[in-house]
């Protein structure tokens, strides 16, 4: 799907027609729209193509006269199922510089793209192309900060959840929380690398406020990287710990069914003794034996529970 936006008195909106100073927005091209966009535009095809792979790392690229970059943005979707969990990933979106135009090309529709289009972001004008690519930037940013505080929330709330009862559940919630982070942490980090870049102005010419928004944007994805890490070893030690208390348990468990055993084990023997026929044994009578056989597996479990091996 194609459309085209331009800035007109101060408000991004949806026209049919393609001039200098327009912004392109290309959500999950058909083989027919990436041919439009390579014939009328000159877009090189591989730029496209290299947007549209989901497996393709934060880059920044520039070969005659077109900059080419990419850069992951967070997506946060609802579980099957459950209307209050959700999970965290994130998607590659190319970003296309010409001296005419920038051209966004994305997978699936996103919020990012959808606030900007809808006008949700203001003071933001397409004729100015550099200060428009670093808005969208720093949206994506601060999108990165938006969701690392719903993860700490669900997090928080899973904890508690797993104070009062220990489920499977609220352990799988957190094991899904701790791969977006590592979604998060390792395409932030590759989010750095080309703002650096960026930032040395060789690559696109930078103003003084291009600059001051590119160094705004690389503060932000800092902090989003700091938080990641934090959230990240909380988690992560906090996994540790519940698969401590777990594995703490069991052994209570299994000490508990091991003293049954034993318990139960000695009149067991007892009774077989009795069973066999083999004369002049003691207490022939049943209440005799039956009471041997109490007095031995009482006598067992006082030993066994006092023991250090049920501490």
């Amino acid at each position: 799907m194609l459309r085209i936006y331009k800035t007109i008195e101060n408000t991004i909106e949806e026209t049919e027609v393609l001039e200098a100073g327009c912004w392109i927005s290309a959500i999950a091209p058909t083989e027919a729209e990436i041919s439009k966009l390579e014939t009328e535009l000159k877009i090189d095809r591989d730029y496209i193509r290299s947007a549209l792979d989901e497996e393709e790392s934060s880059r920044i690229e520039s070969d005659e006269g077109q900059t080419l970059i990419v850069l992951d943005y967070p997506v946060a979707e609802k579980a099957d199922g459950e209307e209050k969990n959700f999970s965290y990933y994130t998607m590659p979106m190319g970003i296309i510089l010409t001296d005419k135009y920038v051209i966004t090309v994305c997978l699936k529709e996103n919020s990012i793209i959808d606030d900007f289009a809808k006008g949700v972001v203001k003071n933001v004008k397409t004729q100015f192309k550099t200060r428009f690519i670093f808005c969208l930037l720093l949206r994506i940013a601060a999108k990165y900060l938006q969701f690392l505080k719903q993860i700490d929330k669900i997090f928080n709330y899973a904890q508690k959840q797993l104070h009062k009862a220990m489920t499977n559940k609220a352990l799988l919630q957190l094991l899904s929380l701790e791969k977006s982070l590592v979604y998060f942490s390792t395409s932030l980090k590759n989010t750095e690398t080309v703002l650096e870049k960026l930032l040395r102005g060789r690559i696109i010419k930078l103003y003084d406020e291009d600059q001051e928004l590119l160094e705004d944007v690389l503060v932000e994805v800092k902090q989003a990287i700091e938080m990641s890490n934090i959230y990240s070893n909380i988690l992560s030690n906090t996994m540790d710990a519940y698969s401590n208390v777990i594995s703490n348990n069991l052994n209570q468990a299994m000490k508990v069914l091991t003293v049954i055993t034993i318990v139960l084990e000695l009149p067991t023997i007892v009774f077989s003794f009795y069973g066999m026929n083999v004369s002049d044994l003691p207490f022939p009578q049943t209440l005799p034996a039956l009471g041997i056989a109490a007095v031995l597996a009482v006598t067992a479990a006082l030993i066994l529970t006092k023991s250090k091996f049920y501490k």
